[in-house]
């Protein structure tokens, strides 16, 4: 691997006196697609929060494209190309789902015609949301509301886009509709980070995955060899 477009050291983090990841070590290579796996309440969605700093870290370095991001604000990360899409879509109730995309473009400067493109780009990856542009996004259905989370988090031309939940209470072929569209949005050039409850979606999906277990990455690797591993496959597999 070149030099990493994200890596973490020794990153430990909390809540108030609880804590809730201890010496946590990760990389995100230049248009790799990486996934974050484990039980519920393991600490996935807590790094992607310090990742995107809306949580600050206890201890330990963050380097996003060469330069620490310890202590910057969710804005400025954002403005440095790190863009965090949230469990649970957060979209704006009462607004279109292009007033949606727009905010996603908030700290942007590269002018109009630049924003336009993007539109266009989300739109031809996520067709449905070219047909409900106009539509309240809090009416869509539930895959719709995640591709237009998806697509907001795009509006930012991030370098590295964090995806938490990909996949929770989406239909089977919503997913996969999802999955071929990041698949694109990867080759084209963005990173992914994506945490994923499926963990077969998880494994097919990306190039590297970190197994997170009670705050701490207990085994990570090309995510063809951590799927053969036999305490993998009867944790998560069921196999």
């Amino acid at each position: 691997m070149s030099e990493p477009l994200l890596q973490v050291q020794g990153l430990s983090a909390g809540y108030g006196d609880v804590q809730v990841l201890w010496s946590i070590d990760l990389i995100v290579g230049a248009r790799e697609i990486v996934a974050l796996i484990g039980s519920n309440g393991a600490g996935k969605t807590t790094i992607l929060k310090v990742l995107s700093g809306l949580l600050g870290a206890a201890s330990g370095t963050l380097c996003f494209r060469g330069e620490s991001i310890e202590g910057a604000s969710p804005k400025e990360i954002v403005a440095r190309g790190l863009v965090h899409v949230p469990e649970g879509r957060r979209l704006f109730r009462g607004m279109s789902v292009l007033d949606n995309l727009m905010v996603g473009a908030y700290r942007r400067r590269d002018g109009r015609a630049a924003i336009t493109r993007s539109i266009d780009r989300v739109f031809t990856l996520f067709p449905r949301l070219a047909e409900r542009r106009r539509q309240d996004a809090s009416t869509l259905s539930g895959g719709e509301q995640q591709m237009c989370a998806i697509a907001r988090g795009l509006m930012a031309a991030p370098r590295l886009l964090l995806i938490d939940e990909l996949s929770l209470g989406l239909a089977p072929s919503v997913v996969d509709e999802v999955v071929q569209a990041l698949e694109r949005i990867n080759a084209e050039g963005t990173s992914l980070l994506v945490v994923e409850q499926d963990v077969m979606t998880a494994l097919e999906l990306s190039d590297r995955v970190y197994v997170v277990d009670q705050g701490r990455t207990t085994l990570s690797g090309p995510s063809e060899q951590v799927g053969k591993d036999p305490a993998i496959r009867t944790a998560y597999l069921g196999l």
